[in-house]
């Protein structure tokens, strides 16, 4: 004789009943360690049962405890991301995408910002030890590393972008910041323009130091001589490229060119050269970095390197899931590569200089 199925009891709403996983148990009509299994994805629960508890999950509109899933599993299933700000549009921009592709994957985030000070950072890893994180991506472009042992010493998987400790658990971003600069020298050198200058980001900051070299290298590639003059340090805030452009218009000689370390920066640029009374790009042309969304819409719409967060988040998750489940994911790498792309929009056209000699070429004939 074929015994029956097991089948839920009927759910009803109780507003007043304590919802926990007894209720769902007794609803789903299995015990209360089924539904813990469930809950936590072990695989050896039968499929057909694990659809009927997350049916009544959903019909009585529980919520798990993650605490009590974290001390089931071992594992909290929060990943932290700590950035240096959030004024930069960058930022949110980037928090936007790890959350994205953190939530599908069936964690939490947990997010701090530094505000580019060392006594924030401490703060910063103290919430996330707190909070038992199962790793952290450090997503500032620049380490502490003495405060940053105190995860590394708890075995806290960790991602950092271009540098970072060499130890176990640890994998890097490396962005290929030459590669997008390159083509951002190509393209002004082919449009005529030789005087270029750049407006770098704080030199305390590997990626800003990065960003520099990779342009001096792309100057030499293209044959143009770099000016010591038109290469200045700035602070990635647009009131940084509003001072570091004053700077360059008090200059002896003015560039045709100007490419900036970040968008914030070169729309300080923009700012400044339209209170100048200067035309872009018909004066002087401007490309950034980052493409930040804003970057379409300034006017003109902003030439710029993109360097896309979507992509350096879904590295982040993919690395520090490598490093938490490494039974259920491909082997973690210590480095992931970031690729670069010069995005050409109307911020950029040919010289003064050489319209002008075209023109003359011209009649000429």
């Amino acid at each position: 004789m074929a015994t029956k199925k097991a089948k839920p009891a009927k759910v009803e709403s109780k507003t007043s009943e304590r919802m926990d996983i007894r209720t769902i148990a007794r609803a789903a009509n299995v015990s209360i360690a089924t539904v813990s299994r469930t809950i936590n994805h072990v695989p050896t629960v039968n499929p057909e049962i694990a659809k009927r508890v997350w049916q009544v999950i959903d019909e009585l509109d529980y919520f798990p405890n993650t605490q009590a899933r974290a001390l089931v599993s071992g594992r909290s299933k929060l990943l932290g991301l700590i950035v240096s700000e959030i004024t930069n549009p960058f930022f949110p921009e980037l928090i936007q995408g790890f959350e994205d592709i953190a939530v599908a994957n069936g964690y939490e985030i947990l997010v701090s910002s530094t505000n580019h000070e060392p006594k924030r950072m401490s703060h910063c890893i103290r919430r996330m030890l707190e909070r038992k994180v199962d790793g952290v991506a450090v997503m500032t472009f620049g380490i502490e590393e003495p405060l940053l042992d105190q995860l590394a010493k708890r075995k806290v998987a960790l991602v950092f972008i271009d540098i970072g400790p060499n130890r176990p658990g640890i994998s890097l971003l490396k962005v290929d910041y030459h590669h997008g600069i390159l083509q951002g020298v190509q393209h002004l050198a082919g449009l005529g323009h030789k005087d270029i200058a750049f407006i770098s980001g704080p030199v305390t900051l590997h990626s800003a130091q990065s960003r520099r070299a990779a342009f001096s290298a792309s100057l030499e590639e293209c044959g143009i001589a770099p000016n010591p003059a038109w290469i200045v340090e700035g602070d990635h805030t647009m009131e940084g490229g509003v001072a570091s452009m004053e700077r360059l218009l008090a200059a002896k000689k003015m560039p045709t060119a100007v490419m900036c370390s970040n968008d914030m920066t070169a729309i300080g640029v923009l700012h400044k050269l339209y209170r100048a009374g200067l035309r872009v790009p018909d004066d002087l042309s401007v490309i950034g970095f980052d493409d930040i969304h804003i970057a379409e819409v300034t006017i003109p719409p902003l030439t710029t390197v993109q360097m896309s967060r979507f992509e350096l988040a879904r590295a982040a998750v993919t690395a520090l899931r490598a490093h938490v489940e490494p039974s259920e994911n491909a082997e973690a790498k210590r480095e992931y590569k970031i690729q670069t792309e010069l995005i050409v929009r109307e911020s950029t056209g040919s010289p003064r200089a050489a319209l002008t000699h075209l023109t003359k070429s011209k009649t000429a004939k």
